[in-house]
């Protein structure tokens, strides 16, 4: 089994989440509390309470761990391709796979990924919705002190099972929205690039950022929900399930709800998805 695809899978997914993260913060923030009148309203509350550094919170433990994730994702794509088609990567350029082994090839790697992420992801949301401020004296001391404070937490008072609380939500939401991602970013690549040939790191940018709208389009309804379960956990449980939490938002929010934070969720995707097809591209090359 090829290894080159997770190595660069690792180094292209780390490099796209310190760029995303901020955007990320807002997102999740927009989904989840009810206090914020839009996108501006949300980053000027946070910088204001919670300094720049507001916009970075939980981002240490994906930081360690989303490196490990998107080898996953990355890894298991191109080896799935690879026991689909028999071909390499390199004569991937010659002989083109089908879309629809594409979009099997990234369903699967999206049912690893989100198997995989579960954990991590949870703790991610739940330190990015913690609003203690940072630069006033005498704030109160936010719940949890750290990632490894907040899983302890969770595993002490949600139960094992609490670490993967969403986690239908986001398989669900990552099993057909990476099938569109990839096939997305193989019909761009292919339709500006002359064939047998590899694409410039100009066609990479442009296809991997309209891949990284795509997906989140798909994905948003989805993760409005998987972010609102996740954070079900602390008091009080307010839904019963995956379809009592879509259900519920509805009837208190109206159908607006589902894509709440799609505006910021595709202005991060194009830059994110860019840097990250064009590392992941480029390291694969070096490598040779």
């Amino acid at each position: 089994m090829p290894v080159e695809e997770f190595m660069a899978g690792w180094i292209s997914g780390a490099l796209g989440l310190v760029l995303g993260h901020p955007f990320d913060t807002v997102k999740v923030r927009l989904q989840t509390q009810t206090s914020y009148r839009g996108i501006m309203d949300c980053m000027v509350k946070i910088y204001r309470h919670e300094s720049l550094l507001g916009f970075f919170k939980g981002m240490s433990f994906p930081l360690a761990s989303v490196a490990v994730v998107n080898s996953v994702l990355f890894g298991v794509y191109s080896n799935t391709l690879l026991a689909l088609t028999a071909t390499s990567r390199q004569e991937r350029r010659a002989q083109p796979p089908s879309y629809t082994h594409v979009f099997i090839a990234g369903c699967t790697g999206g049912v690893l990924q989100s198997y995989c992420l579960a954990p991590f992801d949870l703790i991610k949301v739940r330190l990015q919705n913690q609003t203690e401020s940072r630069v006033q004296p005498g704030s109160p001391r936010p719940r949890y002190q750290g990632p490894v404070h907040c899983a302890a937490t969770i595993f002490r008072e949600e139960g094992p099972r609490g670490l993967f609380r969403g986690s239908w939500a986001l398989m669900l939401r990552d099993t057909p929205t990476l099938g569109i991602y990839f096939v997305t970013y193989e019909r761009l690549c292919r339709q500006y690039t002359p064939d047998g040939q590899t694409p410039s790191s100009a066609t990479v940018l442009v296809a991997g950022g309209f891949a990284g709208i795509a997906s989140w389009v798909t994905a948003t309804p989805l993760d409005v929900i998987k972010s609102r379960m996740q954070m079900d956990g602390l008091g009080r449980r307010a839904y019963q399930g995956l379809l009592d939490c879509m259900v519920s938002s509805f009837r208190q929010e109206g159908l607006g709800v589902f894509f709440r934070g799609l505006t910021i969720n595709s202005a991060r995707a194009f830059p994110v998805n860019a840097v990250t097809f064009l590392s992941y591209e480029y390291f694969l090359h070096s490598w040779g």
